[in-house]
């Protein structure tokens, strides 16, 4: 049985232990959540999408003390953690209002019978892996949808993230979701692993490191269940010309540091032609030394702690090995001298592809500039990764920032913006990044059963 312990990035201490699974009660776990499901898989639709609005009130409702919890977690900015929450209750609010439409059974041409008719059915009990950096958001994401189709949830958290996990739980269970319907539990990886081999269970979504989505797509594969994976990114953001260079640096240390640069659809390797490269590059250096980093719970810290100080360090050795490799050090690099788990803003330029940082994922505050002499080559670097999550091209010629977009090798390419994320939007990558869709109606469709019920002709 594996214990979970939340730990306040903030100041290094541990807040709180919270006991795991015990492993005789998998079967359990899994048994009621199939005996759930057959019940709610029955429950109006009509009904289901109540219950989801009702999640989106108390979202709203218990706003502070949800963004509070994931502050004092995951050291989350208490601004950039009020925006998540609102975000996780739109989600619940988009399916609640826009979902049960989408289930709607769909007439095909008859073909020569009497009707062919598509339906739409919940497949059974799944399971969620989910990651610490957006507690809130990554949950919403799989568990709205599914929720609403009628599908049973056993959810398994980051264990950085044990109290705002237990919180999700209590405001599905007061919205109306009965207790076996979602079940939130602290297991380890081997009980997932042992969850995903039990008959009752049908499939399971995971948001994490590469690592991690290969070892869950393995199991899952060997069993024959339906997975989702959306896991790293190494995204490019493309500048091929600015009206107001002030204001692209602005946009681009603003995207890159959100989340402590915890995000893995963040821009993380800014791609610029070479006309406009010193401008840029003193501009961003600029705009991340005028970072304010400190405490999450001050409203006027614009950058927080890593999540643990482990993933600081982690960040901390990325930026050693690229600098010993030959990168230049324009800004930060440094762990910052104090309690928790803070590191400095960085910018890191010259990087070459035989350089460690030219093709892994830092999960930091850390930006890599690259210069470029053509859009052509910009297309080149931007693809020249295993990644494929997101990326932008940032123009005043939108028909050319399009046209330079549409040959990104990602899943969700943006002109003019990164890493826009709304309830009715597609979520998810290619190569690397994973495979499968989150959000809008694609979300909806990756664990039901697309049912044919033909009649013959009389």
């Amino acid at each position: 049985m594996s214990t979970y312990v939340t730990a306040n990035p903030t100041t290094g201490v541990t807040d709180r232990e919270f006991p795991g699974l015990a492993d005789n009660e998998i079967d359990g776990l899994a048994a009621r959540s199939l005996e759930a499901f057959e019940s709610w898989r029955r429950t109006d639709v009509a009904e289901r999408a109540a219950i989801l609005s009702r999640t989106a009130d108390l979202y709203e409702k218990r706003a502070d003390e949800l963004a509070s919890t994931i502050t004092t977690e995951m050291g989350k900015p208490a601004k950039e953690a009020a925006g998540e929450v609102q975000l996780a209750a739109d989600i619940y609010r988009w399916y609640a209002e826009h979902g049960p439409d989408l289930l709607v059974s769909e007439e095909l041409d008859p073909q020569g019978a009497e009707s062919s008719i598509v339906q739409t059915a919940p497949i059974g009990p799944l399971v969620g892996v989910m990651p610490w950096n957006y507690p809130y958001y990554q949950v919403a994401r799989f568990a709205a949808p599914n929720l609403l189709a009628g599908n049973t949830v056993i959810l398994k958290h980051a264990s950085i993230c044990a109290a705002s996990s237990a919180l999700m739980a209590e405001i599905l269970h007061d919205a109306g979701v009965p207790d076996d319907v979602y079940a939130n539990v602290y297991a380890s990886s081997g009980q997932v692993a042992e969850l995903l081999a039990h008959p009752a269970i049908r499939g399971v979504s995971l948001t994490g490191s590469e690592g991690a989505g290969a070892a869950v797509a393995k199991v899952a594969a060997e069993n024959l269940k339906k997975s989702v994976l959306e896991l790293g990114g190494s995204d490019p953001f493309i500048l091929l010309d600015s009206a107001d260079m002030d204001r692209t640096t602005t946009i681009a240390a603003r995207a890159r540091l959100s989340n402590a640069g915890q995000a893995c659809n963040s821009p993380k390797r800014f791609i610029v032609l070479e006309e406009l490269y010193d401008d840029f590059v003193q501009g961003l250096v600029e705009k991340f030394e005028a970072t304010k980093v400190g405490d999450p719970g001050d409203s006027s810290t614009r950058m927080g702690p890593l999540s643990s100080i482990s993933a600081r360090d982690t960040v901390a050795d990325q930026v050693k090995t690229a600098v010993d490799q030959g990168a230049t050090l324009r800004t930060g690099g440094a762990v910052i001298d104090r309690d928790g788990a803070f590191f400095q803003p960085t910018v890191l330029t010259d990087i070459t592809p035989d350089m460690d940082a030219y093709s892994e994922e830092i999960f930091g505050p850390v930006a890599m500039v690259y210069k470029v002499s053509s859009a052509e080559e910009a297309v080149a670097l931007a693809n020249d990764v295993e990644f494929g999550l997101s990326g932008s091209v940032w123009s005043t010629d939108t028909a050319k920032a399009e046209e330079v977009a549409d040959r990104l090798e990602v899943g969700m390419a943006y002109v003019n913006e990164h890493g826009t994320t709304l309830p009715g939007l597609p979520f998810g990558g290619v190569k690397r990044s994973g495979y499968g869709r989150e959000l809008g109606r694609w979300g909806l469709g990756e664990f039901v059963n697309t049912k044919l019920r033909r009649t013959a002709a009389k």
